[in-house]
């Protein structure tokens, strides 16, 4: 038996009584009984004896009855003090538990019950306020959450209403903190997210309010504004702050951040709205370009719910059939021939006409329906280059990109392999596309996942190559056949000597890995020539063909086939 269990086995036994119910009136109960104990003894005595005379007997028996419960009244009441401290520390710990009230006991007693009573009152304020930071702040950063932030706002607000005065609000996104995350670990994002809370505190005045709001958000309320210009000095300051590199365990990173603003009472007059203004504005900014800042306007809920129309209508454009695949030509830099060819999703609504990739794609991605419209993509695509096959005396690629969504599929390689084998397509003719940013979202994952479809059979291609994060670290472990040059190096790639640099470095960083290379985005002669000139094995851009829907890119591929110079290849586009 343990110590504490024979220390306890008296309260054990006691305890087992259902009445009376609370633990002093069972310490009363015993006393009570102890005390009577020496009376019991004497009645017993008396009655068993027969030296005294009954009336002796009697005088000496109501003496010994008077005094014992003299002696058991005073008794019981000492021991009721005596309990005091130990009742009023239940009840000061009952009173924190369900009122939240803190316990307002002594603390300067050092025996066993004043100890108690002491240790009791710190261990409570202490909990509190544990309880208060982990309730009101980020346990990263340790800055005020949304909570504590919404209930400080609104007291400004009610400050500022009664002085008639500007405030701010302001939403700061780290946009690429996914990114960095998931390519250099939790550590090293948690070290960001406090950098950046270290750099966003010293920037703000006392009167200013700062809380971390989500992942990689934060939140900023300028309660002294005089002017809605003087939130744009602001932003200016916190962005050139924000600009310098950040040390993570030996790399080396630029936060890329966006900044929306919403003005008190401008754009909302409640906590609720200013920042749901704020988290419009700040979309608007990094659709607009990254570290850049943005107010609100009534212009950017107008373009809310033209969002919403489009994913309202989004949702039946499969099953109406209003998806189609329009087809853009590659051409081999050494033959003149069309090799490949990539398909790119358009959606043709009734009502509202062709509609821009650049609108629907990217809400499909938010809302999910990429995912089976991904898969029809495929299939249509892989059925498409089946029949080209059948009627064309060359066989080429077609090349469909992957969504993120769609790489973290986890039956994503069976249902490829389900396409193809439906659609009867060699795997060899179908090149799927993934970007460098979608590969670092789930970098172990998707090296897994795309090793598994290589070898299946499929090509592989990396896109947008250079616009991401760490890619030269990555790249040797990403198992891809192709390697696609943004458009950003290409286009001014002659006139730019430092773009003309980097895409050098990728082609022999390509060649030295022995990849396939495509230049995409090439539009004039100049660009052509030149990254063939440098090496690259395929050029696709408009020069040659814009995106073209199907009927037309099967009379482009049949009119091709005695190309023998990319040359002929514009010369049948433009005839």
């Amino acid at each position: 038996m343990k110590k504490t269990d024979r220390e306890l086995s008296l309260y054990v036994f006691i305890s087992k009584f259902p009445r009376p119910k609370s633990y002093e009136g069972k310490i009363m109960c015993v006393a009570f009984l102890g005390t009577h104990v020496p009376l019991l003894a004497l009645l017993g005595y008396f009655l068993a004896s027969n030296s005294f005379s009954l009336a002796a007997s009697l005088r000496v028996l109501v003496i010994a009855l008077a005094a014992t419960l003299i002696g058991t009244v005073v008794t019981l009441y000492v021991l009721h003090k005596l309990l005091a401290p130990i009742i009023l520390t239940y009840l000061a710990q009952r009173a924190y538990i369900n009122q939240k009230k803190l316990p307002d006991l002594p603390t300067k007693y050092t025996d066993e019950a004043g100890i108690l009573m002491a240790d009791t009152v710190q261990t409570i304020k202490k909990l509190d306020e544990v309880i208060e930071h982990l309730t009101n702040y980020d346990a990263v950063t340790s800055l005020a959450n949304r909570v504590l932030f919404g209930d400080r706002l609104q007291q400004a607000l009610l400050r500022n209403q009664e002085r008639n005065r500007l405030l701010a609000v302001m939403a700061l996104k780290l946009n690429n903190f996914r990114e960095i995350n998931n390519g250099l670990g939790s550590d090293a994002a948690d070290r960001l997210l406090r950098v950046i809370a270290q750099r966003l505190s010293v920037t703000i005045s006392t009167h200013d309010i700062l809380c971390r709001i989500g992942s990689d958000e934060f939140a900023i309320a300028l309660t002294e504004l005089t002017a809605s210009e003087d939130a744009v000095e602001f932003c200016r300051s916190l962005l050139d702050r924000l600009a310098s590199p950040i040390n993570l365990f030996g790399d080396r990173v630029n936060a890329v951040v966006s900044i929306g603003i919403a003005i008190y009472p401008f754009d909302g007059n409640t906590v609720d709205r200013l920042l749901q203004s704020a988290n419009t504005a700040v979309d608007e900014a990094y659709r607009q370009m990254p570290n850049n800042y943005q107010f609100y306007s009534a212009n950017m809920n107008s373009q809310l719910q033209e969002r919403l129309a489009l994913e309202s209508k989004l949702r039946y454009a499969l099953q109406r059939n209003e998806l189609v695949l329009y087809y853009q030509p590659r051409v081999d830099t050494t033959t003149g021939k069309i090799v490949s060819v990539e398909a790119l999703l358009r959606w043709q609504n009734p009502e509202l006409g062709l509609v821009s990739p650049a609108k629907f794609i990217p809400i499909a991605e938010a809302n999910g329906s990429i995912v089976p419209i991904g898969e029809w993509v495929i299939r249509t695509a892989c059925t498409q280059n089946r029949l080209w096959q059948e009627s064309l005396s060359q066989s080429l690629r077609v090349a469909v990109n992957l969504s993120a969504r769609q790489l973290a599929q986890l039956n994503l390689v069976e249902r490829i392999a389900s396409i193809l084998n439906e659609t009867q397509l060699n795997p060899a003719y179908l090149e799927l596309e993934v970007t460098e940013s979608l590969m670092m979202e789930n970098l172990e994952q998707s090296i897994r996942v795309l090793e598994e479809l290589r070898e299946l059979g499929v090509k592989l291609a990396l896109d947008d190559f250079g616009t991401g994060y760490s890619s030269l670290n990555y790249l040797r472990r990403f198992p891809i056949h192709t390697l696609k040059i943004d458009r950003s190096f290409v286009r001014d790639v002659v006139s730019n000597s430092h773009d003309g640099a980097v895409t050098n470095a990728i082609i022999t960083l390509a060649k030295s890995l022995d990849l396939n290379i495509t230049a995409e985005g090439v539009e004039t002669q100049e660009q052509c020539e030149y990254v063939k000139a440098q090496g690259c094995h395929e050029i696709q851009g408009y020069y040659f063909s814009p995106p073209i829907p199907t009927l037309a890119m099967t009379a482009l591929l049949k009119k091709s086939e005695k190309v023998t110079n990319y040359e002929d290849i514009r010369n049948l586009i433009s005839s």
